[in-house]
């Protein structure tokens, strides 16, 4: 039985150092059979699964997950959670998913070190002021926090920050509520709590196949051999559209590497997340003191997490001319991710042409970020049959009807 997690469990190791904490995760053996199968152990495979468990008290499911959990872009990501979206269908489904956040570490008994910091995005010209005053009106109409600072504020909120860069700062738009939270504490919560009710994650399993029969998923392929399921999820980040296409699909998907990187630790030094969609960049400082650096996506699509060194000198460069101060920094880490970008920028959520094959995927730069929200409305998706309806608007067939949901300009900055 997994142990919870308190101060006088704390105190209770503490006294008897011989005794062991149980183990966070249990190393299942994959069955043969399950409910509901979940192809991907990142964060919206997890989540997914923990609710289900929780809320509809499905205990037959199962996470598979080719390699580690968390080693996709769940772990290779710059931890920015956020809901300031300018439509209203992704509006209400990112500050669903930042109000979960608000409460996970109680949740789920795992401390994700929510950082409410807020999230500032930068406005380089008066044109861009005004479309930032716009777009803040529009949030703020969604019943979304968000407001505008000028230079002078800003000068006060970030002193290092310099607002005569190659191009001066004029003001910028703020999401107070916005902030980072730590990826692998997500992670390991949900895992950790899924394993508690009942969900089997299998690590090391590869799905290589899917068996269907008169239109209807039936189960799935693995390396471990197969396995019948009522219901399969695809939840695989950048690779979703390479899967799809063994169960006869095309999804409107490129995939392309983003990367990022940090620096060596330092004294507190910038205290909010900030983004420039003119200078192309954006920072935080992780709690350690390390100064995160991430800007757009390479302009060529790529399977490869890896990034390149004309990406790597664009954002180290962006950085420093916002920050001067750190340019005597050392770059201590890089990483990237295989993102999933749709035409739109929005996400695919929910039934397929394959009857029982559902999906979430297409997420891009803002997986992250949904983790908490996409686990729960694909939860009672799953469990009913039928999109929930917060995700109904991010259905595959609006590529189709032609009802896209573009979130070009709120994606920004590939974050």
């Amino acid at each position: 039985m997994t142990e919870r997690y308190s101060f006088f469990s704390l105190v209770r190791h503490a006294v008897n150092a011989r005794r062991p904490w149980s183990r966070a995760l249990c190393r299942p053996t994959l069955r043969n059979a399950y409910e509901v199968v979940i192809i991907g152990g990142g964060g919206h495979g997890l989540a997914t699964a923990y609710f289900l468990a929780k809320e509809h008290g499905l205990r037959s499911v199962a996470v598979l997950e080719r390699g580690a959990i968390g080693q996709g872009n769940s772990g290779r990501n710059t931890q920015v959670v956020r809901s300031d979206y300018y439509h209203l269908a992704s509006s209400k489904f990112f500050d669903r998913s930042l109000q979960l956040y608000e409460g996970l570490s109680r949740e789920l008994n795992y401390n994700i070190m929510l950082s409410q910091r807020g999230k500032i995005s930068l406005a380089h010209s008066p044109h861009e002021m005004e479309l930032a005053r716009r777009t803040v009106n529009a949030i703020r109409m969604n019943g979304v926090d968000a407001e505008i600072v000028t230079a002078s504020e800003l000068a006060k909120l970030e002193p290092t920050l310099n607002l005569d860069c190659r191009i001066p700062i004029e003001g910028a738009a703020v999401q107070w509520r916005g902030g980072i939270a730590r990826h692998d504490g997500v992670v390991w919560g949900f895992a950790r709590a899924a394993g508690a009710l009942g969900v089997d994650i299998v690590q090391g399993c590869e799905v290589t196949g899917f068996r269907i029969e008169g239109g209807r998923v039936r189960g799935v392929e693995t390396t471990q051999g197969p396995v019948a399921a009522s219901r399969v999820m695809i939840a695989v980040a950048g690779h979703s559209s390479e899967l799809a296409r063994k169960a006869g699909l095309r999804l409107p998907i490129q995939s392309t590497c983003l990367q990022a990187m940090v620096t060596e630790p330092v004294k507190p030094l910038i205290a909010h997340v900030l983004a420039s969609a003119g200078i192309h960049v954006y920072v935080s400082q992780t709690a350690r003191g390390e100064i995160v650096i991430g800007g757009g996506t390479d302009v060529f699509a790529s399977y490869a997490q890896r990034g390149g060194l004309p990406v790597f000198e664009a954002n180290a460069q962006a950085a420093v001319e916002l920050f001067p101060c750190l340019s005597r920094l050392r770059v201590m880490r890089q990483w990237a991710g295989v993102t999933d970008i749709t035409p739109d920028t929005s996400p695919i959520m929910g039934k397929t042409p394959v009857k029982d094959l559902f999906i979430s995927a297409g997420w891009g730069t803002g997986g992250y970020k949904a983790i908490p929200a996409g686990g729960e409305t694909m939860a009672w998706t799953l469990a009913n049959g039928e999109p929930h309806e917060m995700i109904r608007a991010f259905g595959l067939e609006r590529f189709t009807t032609g009802a896209l949901v573009d979130e070009g300009a709120a994606s920004g900055v590939a974050h």
